[in-house]
């Protein structure tokens, strides 16, 4: 798989979240709550959710210590995923505890001071890194928390130097440990974060942000969503798409006007993993339809980039009809396109 072509490399971090089990009760004297561990964290997700819709894929992630390693680990192979990207680590694993909001969005409170996720070094990457890369996706709290980060952005300018492949970024903002005292905790602060990312989006090919991230990444400009998607657009990027919960999906290319599409209504569980796995969607049709470079995504006609951004929106969909991050595998998404 990884040897020669159309692979798409996610880097990034592994978190385990625990999420409620409501129905499991809080014991006697509710002081008690019941919770799931799942495997998460954005890049397990998009790996995984690409990995089940058939797309030859490379995780680049540190695996920590502890019990919870094993189910990271087994989740992203059940999924196809390759593993070589895997390194092993001695810090302990990334956890989030979730609380889910009256419409299924989450909450998180992080345990990650000292985790495996930040500790990345330019030796490590150079060697996890397959030569047949044709997306990386980066992105989320890995990107810009350091001492880490620094590395993924020298990988990303170097990616982006060679032209060899898509660059993708997420931001993803965690605003508790993008900010205040677990922030700076962990060596982070809202400049830095900012500056940290404006990094990296100088370089992207691909930029998917929500709504949520702008509010904090740009809290003036977030009030009018479209004239920031295309401003996004113009900076460099070749394609963003902003997604807004369940309004309507903006996508912005560089001289071109904006574009909105409906995502699909479904009945949902909660949106856990909603927006990687949108992004594992597109990343699969985008491989599907040949795009692996920047001039063959710029030169996409919207005619067949619509259809793709409307499968990974279903794919986004399916996945918030069951609770956790569990996206849907490639049967699963034909049988709901029919």
């Amino acid at each position: 798989m990884t040897s020669d072509r159309s692979v798409l490399s996610v880097l990034g971090e592994l978190v385990v979240d625990m999420l409620p089990d409501t129905a499991a009760g809080a014991g006697p004297h509710g002081t008690a709550p019941h919770y799931v561990a799942r495997p998460g964290g954005n890049a397990l997700n998009v790996a995984v959710a690409a990995g089940r819709l058939g797309v030859p894929v490379r995780l680049l992630a540190r695996l920590g210590t502890g019990p919870l390693a094993v189910g990271l680990r087994r989740h992203a192979e059940l999924a196809g995923v390759d593993l070589a990207g895997l390194v092993p680590a001695t810090e302990p694993v990334s956890l989030a505890v979730v609380g889910l909001g009256p419409d299924g969005s989450p909450g998180y409170g992080f345990h990650v001071q000292g985790a495996a996720d930040w500790q990345w070094t330019d030796t490590e990457l150079a060697a996890v890194l397959p030569p047949g890369t044709a997306i990386l996706h980066v992105g989320s709290i890995s990107s810009w928390t350091p001492p880490g980060c620094e590395a993924i952005a020298r990988l990303v300018e170097q990616v982006a130097a060679d032209g060899r492949a898509l660059v993708s970024v997420d931001p993803n903002i965690r605003p508790m440990l993008a900010d205040g005292p677990v922030g700076t905790a962990l060596g982070n602060a809202p400049g830095s974060v900012r500056a940290r990312l404006d990094r990296l989006l100088s370089r992207a090919d691909i930029v998917k942000v929500s709504a949520e991230d702008l509010a904090w990444l740009e809290p003036d400009a977030a009030g009018d969503l479209d004239a920031t998607a295309l401003r996004w657009a113009d900076r460099g990027v070749a394609l963003v798409l902003l997604t807004d919960g369940g309004a309507p999906l903006r996508i912005a290319r560089p001289g071109r006007e904006l574009v909105h599409r409906e995502p699909p209504r479904v009945t949902v569980a909660d949106t856990v993993g909603a927006g990687d796995s949108l992004a594992a969607g597109l990343f699969a049709g985008l491989l599907e339809a040949g795009v692996t470079t920047r001039e063959a995504l710029e030169q996409l006609p919207d005619e067949r980039l619509l259809p793709i951004v409307d499968d990974a929106a279903l794919v986004a969909a399916l996945n918030c009809t069951r609770e956790g991050a569990d996206p849907p595998i490639r049967d699963e998404l034909a049988a709901a396109r029919r």
